[in-house]
C-alpha cells in the first residue's frame, strides 16, 4: 500500500448522531438510575460504538475494554490514594491547631508533589490502557513501561516549565508529549515522536503578553483620567470593557496556541512507515467549542451527552496519515496488558476522551 493510496483519507468516521442517540440516552438513563455507577459501562459502550465506526486505511477499529476494568481501576484509586489523602488533610489541620505549622506545611507540600506525580502517572497509564484495548486487524498497542519514570518527568518538567515566568511551558508540554508517545508501541512497532516546541512559541508569546498589554492600557487610562473626577465613571466603564475583552481575547489566543501545539505534536508522530498529521486549525477548534456551547444551552444541558461523539468525530475527521504499511507483516504486540482501567485519570479528572 503506497503513500498515494493512504493519503489524508487514511482515517474516516462513518457514524451518525442519529445512530448514536439511542446509546447516549440509554447511558444517561442508566447512569441516573444507578446514581452514577453505570458511567464506567456507559464509557465502554460509547467507545465501542465510536471505535467501530472509525476506519483506519482498510479496516475498522475495535474497542475491547470493559466497564468492569474502569470500575475496578476507580476503586483501586479510592483505596490507595483517597483514604491516605483524607487522613493527611485532617492530620495537617490537627498539626496547625497544635501550633506545628512548619510540619503541617511540609505535609501539604508533600501532598501537592504527590498529586502532581500521580497526574503524570495517570496520563501515561491512560494512554497505555487505551492503546492496549484498541485493536486493528486483530492487533493491539500498549507499552511495557509502567509509567513511574514518566511521573517523575511530569513533576520536574512541569516545574521547569513554570520558570522564567512560564516561558518554558511550550517546551515542557512538547517534551512530555514526546516522552509519553516514545514509550508506546502498536503491534511490533514503536511510536516515534519528535515534535518541536519552537513553532508554537509565537502564539504562546502572544498569550503571554496579553495581560501585560491590559495592565499598560489601564495604567495609561488612569494617568489620563487623573485629576478629572467627572471622567471616573467613563474610566470604570472603559476599564470594564477592556477586562471583558481581555478574557475573550485570552481564550481565543489560548485556543490558537493549543491548535498549533496539537498540529505540530501530531505531525511529529510516526509509526514504522506511517507519518501522522492533524489538519484542524484555530477556526475549526473554535467552531467545535461554540457548537458545544450552543448544543448544551439549546437543549438545557441534555445535549452534553453528545459531546463525546462530537469530539471523537472532530478528532478523526481532521486526523490523517501518509506513508506506507504492509499489513501482512504486522504481528501481535507482546506488551503486557493491565487488568484494570483508567482509575487515576478518572479520579484526577484530567486528559481527553
Amino acid at each position: 500500500m503506497d503513500e498515494d493510496q493512504i493519503g489524508r483519507e487514511g482515517f474516516a468516521f462513518e457514524g451518525s448522531w442519529r445512530e448514536y442517540a439511542p446509546i447516549a440516552f440509554t447511558n444517561l438513563a442508566l447512569t441516573i438510575v444507578t446514581l452514577g455507577i453505570y458511567r464506567f459501562w456507559a464509557t465502554t459502550r460509547t467507545r465501542r460504538y465510536l471505535w467501530s465506526r472509525t476506519r483506519f486505511i482498510d479496516d475498522q477499529l475495535e474497542w475491547t475494554g470493559t466497564g468492569k476494568e474502569l470500575f475496578v481501576g476507580f476503586l483501586m484509586v479510592l483505596l490507595l490514594l483517597g483514604l491516605p489523602f483524607f487522613v493527611l488533610q485532617f492530620g495537617a489541620q490537627a498539626l496547625i491547631l497544635q501550633g506545628r505549622v512548619g510540619i503541617a506545611g511540609l505535609l501539604t507540600f508533600a501532598s501537592v508533589l504527590t498529586i502532581m506525580y500521580m497526574i503524570g502517572l495517570a496520563r501515561f497509564r491512560a494512554l497505555r490502557y487505551r492503546l492496549s484495548r484498541s485493536w486493528w486487524h486483530g492487533i493491539r498497542g500498549g507499552s511495557d513501561d509502567n509509567g513511574f519514570g514518566y511521573g517523575v518527568s511530569y513533576l520536574w518538567k512541569t516545574f521547569v516549565g513554570s520558570l522564567a515566568l512560564g516561558l518554558m511551558i511550550p517546551w515542557s508540554m512538547m517534551s512530555l508529549w514526546n516522552e509519553r508517545w516514545n514509550a508506546m508501541s502498536f503491534g511490533p512497532h514503536r511510536f516515534e515522536s519528535a515534535g518541536e516546541h519552537g513553532p508554537t512559541m509565537k502564539r504562546f508569546l502572544l498569550f503571554y503578553l496579553l495581560p501585560i498589554l491590559l495592565f499598560v492600557g489601564i495604567a495609561v487610562m488612569a494617568i489620563n483620567q487623573r485629576g478629572a473626577p467627572a471622567g471616573a465613571a467613563g474610566f470604570i466603564i472603559v476599564a470594564g470593557i477592556l477586562i471583558f475583552g481581555f478574557y475573550i481575547a485570552l481564550g481565543l489566543v489560548a485556543l490558537a496556541f493549543y491548535a498549533k501545539f496539537f498540529r505540530v505534536a501530531v505531525d511529529g508522530l510516526s509509526l514504522a512507515g506511517l507519518n501522522f498529521h492533524f489538519y484542524a486549525r484555530t477556526r475549526e477548534w473554535l467552531m467545535l467549542f461554540l457548537g458545544d456551547i450552543a448544543l448544551v444551552i439549546a437543549t438545557l444541558g441534555i445535549g452534553a451527552i453528545f459531546l463525546q461523539y462530537r469530539h471523537w468525530k472532530f478528532f478523526i475527521t481532521h486526523l490523517g496519515v501518509t506513508g506506507e504499511i504492509h499489513t501482512d507483516e504486522l504481528t501481535q504486540s507482546q506488551t503486557r496488558t493491565a487488568s484494570h482501567g483508567e482509575g487515576l485519570l478518572d479520579a484526577f479528572d484530567v486528559g481527553a476522551f
